[in-house]
């Protein structure tokens, strides 16, 4: 696996810039806040002041709402929130034309020319393009797309037209005689009410109810307040009084800007989780009540006259539609709701890949067709190698996104009449349909090798991982289970074989299978039943040929499968984790027999050590300082006394969390020994980034030395290279005097082996380790 991650700023730049970006934050949230307060100010104070002050402040104010807004557009929209520029354009163009129009032709007069009308377009695009931002962000907010409250927002809106019409634009015009004016006085409070019924949703839809959001709904409210105080003075329908509309909307553009800068306003594109998700009897009654409002004003105040008609007739086959429209959508929204929990029944949620069950009923309906025309059927069992090793590292966001890579790469590079599944984990399925003795499937799969060698890209970096394949065949009438199990098996079998390949399935990895299974089911409470024991080999001191310590063994008798292998039953412990458990067994029973060699050894003999074998998935479990620690201070041992033996494939495995524990356990004075040095990585690199103070020198090398083989200058190189960096060496398997003697010459440390003594329980060894030499 080669990552490659971006550069990392140094943490004083990272300081820096999080110390910027908070002061930013208390800024923007001081001058929000400041606007909020100018707005209860003016407020209070313009209808006290005479008209030319009113104006002045009215200017002043709006000005700093475009200062506001534009800063905010500027600056403080991070990229993706499309939603938030849109509502800050809409605020400037808003903004622009009330500037102009007070500036041009007075803030209370009624547009009377096309300069007016000019202005007032401005206004008009700044309206739409609000409530245009205000239906994205509300998209953005909820979580569910198929909650309807635009289409709610719409048809309050297309409600208050009809209500606007009737009973303030009709009359209106009438008073006036000026339709034209009218309509674009009428537009404004209705778009305002279609976009506080937006901003009322944001806060409908569950989630952190932010100061953005009050200040923006409290714009919207005195903003929807001044169109409608300006449509009812200009119609002459009602004596108001003086700057009451500048006055309403200076205040509605001063909350909007302090809105659009309050640092809360991020909060409103994002998704929240607790939604109006259904029809409730609120929304229910709403509609209802909508259906009436024709109804209502064709009774209490018939229309007058053609344009008053056909205008109703047009607002309300509008009404009409927007509820036909909302019945349609909660309709579809069922029908799609019911669609995605079949999909959600038969896909993977993260990859969208057909599931388990889709690929059983597949295999099934494949399986009736293949009887009748001799196909055959195939299955490609994938799964990755080390993904554990992903999500540790980076975590599971990234290992979500290279499931999701991989699925498009394997969906990318298959026939359209197979199928690609992921039924579960990190293990994905490549169903093939194809002529009986073909050789699709060990294409395919040696195709799929391939796949994998370039990297992934993925957010931290290029990523390479391996996979392994297991490839099963059924003709006709296959049980899927059965496929999917022998797939599986074969699987196991490339893993086994090294990883990063492929392997097809026979009879006899079913007859492995069922030896494994036996042999896990037998080793799961075998140390609870006292089957598990310790056996310790010797350990010499080449030099004076003492007694130097002992490597303990762990062994297993079952009552009925008898003596276990340790090289069968040790990958079953590792693999399920059961060697967790076991491994801390084995340490304090080791440690605890040492405790009592040396008291019966007495004070002045050889001080002797233990050593014990740490398994790849011991070093990965965060208990083991803990474990050894615990150990000691029960023993009373010194911490030199104990050593810990690790390999150097395990080591290499994750190096990161190896390094992480083994230098948790150096602190602790623990001694660290590199088993079977020579078979593994054996780089001078990694051997002078561990904390080890033991290197054990393989077997296969030392078996020729003595005679001149061809693995002592071998073994010389690798003294000289410990000796150099001040390590000890230990030789494993010594079984002649004359390997023992060449390794004496040599200045080889250690040794233990057949010729000094095999792995026997403890009560085997009593009688060596009492007979001490005492020096004198």
């Amino acid at each position: 696996m080669t990552p490659v991650l971006a550069t990392a700023r140094t943490d004083s730049e990272q300081s820096a810039a999080a110390a910027g970006q908070g002061s930013s934050l208390r800024r923007s949230r001081s001058v929000s806040w400041r606007l909020v307060a100018a707005a209860v100010l003016v407020a209070a104070l313009m209808p006290l002041l005479p008209e030319p002050l009113q104006v002045l402040l009215s200017v002043v104010a709006v000005l700093g709402g475009v200062v506001t807004i534009g800063y905010a557009a500027r600056t403080g929209v991070p990229a993706g929130h499309v939603p938030l520029r849109h509502l800050y354009l809409a605020g400037l163009l808003i903004v622009a034309g009330m500037v102009l129009r007070m500036v041009l032709i007075g803030a209370d007069r009624a547009p009377r020319s096309g300069l007016s009308l000019t202005l007032d377009a401005i206004v008009i695009a700044g309206y739409l393009l609000a409530a245009y931002a205000a239906a994205r962000i509300l998209l953005r907010r909820r979580a569910d797309p198929e909650d309807p409250a635009w289409i709610d927002a719409v048809l309050v809106g297309a409600t208050f037209a009809c209500l606007a019409w009737t009973y303030l634009v009709a009359p209106a015009i009438e008073r006036t005689g000026e339709p034209t004016v009218q309509f674009a006085n009428a537009f404004f409070p209705i778009v305002d009410v279609v976009l506080l019924a937006l901003v009322a949703q944001l806060g409908l839809t569950g989630g952190h109810r932010a100061p953005a959001l009050w200040m923006a709904v409290a714009g919207t409210v005195s903003l929807s307040a001044g169109d409608l105080c300006y449509l009812i003075g200009n119609g002459g329908l009602a004596a108001l009084p003086a700057g009451l509309v500048v006055t309403l909307h200076t205040v509605a553009l001063l909350l909007l800007g302090a809105a659009t800068l309050h640092p809360s306003r991020l909060t409103l594109v994002t998704p929240q989780q607790r939604l109006v998700r259904k029809l409730s009897k609120r929304r229910m009654l709403t509609i209802a009540l909508v259906l009436l409002v024709p109804v209502v004003m064709a009774t209490l105040n018939p229309a007058d006259g053609p344009l008053d008609k056909n205008v109703r007739g047009v607002l309300v086959l509008v009404l009409v539609l927007v509820v036909l429209f909302r019945v349609a959508w909660s309709s579809n929204s069922r029908a799609r709701a019911e669609d995605s929990i079949r999909r959600r029944a038969t896909h993977d949620q993260l990859t969208d890949l057909p599931n388990r069950e889709l690929l059983s009923d597949t295999i099934t309906a494949w399986g009736d067709r293949a009887a009748a025309g001799r196909q055959e059927i195939s299955l490609l069992f994938i799964d990755l190698d080390r993904f554990k090793m992903i999500n540790d590292h980076w975590g599971h966001r990234v290992g979500d996104e290279l499931l999701c890579a991989v699925a498009q790469r394997l969906s990318t590079h298959v026939r359209s009449c197979d199928l690609v599944c992921r039924i579960g984990g990190d293990e994905f399925v490549i169903a093939l349909s194809s002529p009986s003795h073909s050789i699709l499937a060990e294409s395919v799969a040696g195709r799929v090798l391939d796949l994998f060698t370039r990297p992934f890209a993925l957010t931290v970096g290029d990523v390479v991982v391996s996979a392994s394949i297991g490839v099963a065949k059924a003709t006709g009438g296959a049980e899927a289970v059965e496929l999917i199990r022998d797939a599986d098996t074969a699987m196991y079998q490339a893993k086994e074989s090294g990883r990063n390949t492929w392997a097809l399935f026979d009879t006899s990895l079913r007859d492995q299978l069922h030896d494994r299974i036996t042999l896990e089911q037998a080793l799961r409470g075998a140390m609870r039943r006292g089957e598990l024991y310790a056996t310790y080999q010797p350990i010499i001191d080449l030099a004076s040929g003492e007694l130097d310590g002992f490597e303990t063994l762990m062994r297993w008798e079952h009552p009925e499968l008898g003596h276990v292998p340790p090289l069968r039953f040790i990958p079953v412990a590792e693999e399920t984790g059961m060697i967790v458990e076991a491994g801390a067994w084995l340490l304090r029973e080791a440690a605890g027999r040492l405790a009592v060699w040396r008291a019966e050894r007495g004070p002045d003999a050889h001080p002797l050590h233990m050593s014990v074998n740490v398994s790849v998935r011991q070093l990965r479990d965060r208990k083991l300082v803990a474990v050894v620690r615990d150990v000691l201070a029960s023993t009373g041992l010194p911490a030199s006394a104990l050593w810990l033996e690790i390999t150097e494939s395990g080591v290499m495995e994750d190096i990161d969390t190896a390094l992480s524990t083994l230098n948790e356990l150096h602190d602790l004075g623990v001694v660290l020994a590199i088993d079977d040095f020579g078979t593994g990585y054996s780089s001078l690199s990694y051997l002078n980034r561990l904390p080890v103070g033991i290197v054990k020198l393989d077997r296969s090398f030392v078996s020729e030395v003595g005679r001149q083989g061809a693995n002592e200058q071998i073994v010389r190189a690798v003294l000289a290279m410990t000796s150099a960096l001040d390590l000890r060496v230990v030789a494993e398997g010594v079984e002649t005097e004359a390997q023992r003697d060449w390794l004496r010459e040599q200045g080889c440390d250690l040794a233990q082996g057949w010729l000094f003594g095999k792995p026997l329980r403890a009560e085997e060894h009593q009688g060596r380790v009492t007979a001490v030499s005492r020096p004198g």
